[in-house]
């Protein structure tokens, strides 16, 4: 049984002995399985290793050797039992146990004195906590709130809007189409003045025309006939 260990010396799980040591924990198993068949006594709690220190810096001799693993861990194992001869028995501080607890009554009156001021500061942190949390809650309510009225705002303002701009569009329409019927009824007006001036100048240049062949016919009647262009020119 190993009594090297300083009191209240420190102690290390195997992750952390594999951080320390700069190796992976598989090989801080497989190290400490070559240091024990070598020879060399871990502290354990039942089947798990419990390192210390010393502990550590065997494998880290182990880990930088040149020459056969197990010849160094036997150099080790010779190591640590001279170094184990005469020491005392002592105890070890296991991982999860407290250190250096107060045995004064008054010094432990004080730790909890100061226990319960942190529990009381934590219950007060958590109570302003909750309050908080129901202001954001309510503040968050509350500007859903509003965002839905303004959706339902901007939808109604849009409607009206595009109600509006229907709207105007069917006036400019019937204007447009009133302006339209009122110029084609003007055009028609116009065609139908036209058409008659054309009729009348036909009439007229028939009824010219007429004239002028019974003139023609007069003046080339014999002279003493010619007492029918007075009578035609008469008419």
């Amino acid at each position: 049984m190993r009594h090297d260990i300083q009191p209240n010396e420190r102690s290390f799980t195997t992750k952390e002995v594999a951080e320390e040591a700069g190796i992976a924990t598989p090989t801080v198993r497989k190290y400490g399985q070559i240091l024990e068949r070598n020879g060399f006594e871990f502290l354990k709690d039942g089947d798990r290793r419990i390192f210390v220190q010393s502990d550590i810096d065997a494998l880290i001799a182990l880990r930088d050797t040149d020459r056969p693993l197990d010849e160094t861990a036997k150099a080790l194992a010779d190591q640590q039992k001279e170094r184990l001869t005469g020491s005392h028995r002592t105890n070890i501080a296991v991982p999860d146990t407290y250190d250096n607890l107060p045995q004064d009554l008054s010094q432990m009156k004080e730790i909890l004195k100061l226990l319960a001021n942190e529990l009381a500061a934590t219950r007060e942190m958590n109570a302003q906590l909750t309050s908080d949390m129901s202001k954001l809650k309510t503040t968050v309510s509350r500007l859903q709130h509003d965002h839905h009225g303004l959706s339902s705002s901007i939808g109604n303002s849009a409607q009206k809007t595009q109600y509006k701009i229907e709207k105007l569009t069917e006036q400019h329409k019937n204007h447009y189409d009133a302006l339209l019927e009122q110029e084609k009824q003007k055009s028609d007006m116009l065609q139908t003045e036209i058409q008659k001036l054309r009729e009348e100048q036909v009439k007229e240049w028939r009824q010219q025309n007429d004239f002028n062949k019974r003139l023609e016919e007069a003046v080339k009647k014999p002279k003493e006939k010619r007492g029918w262009l007075f009578s035609l020119l008469g008419k």
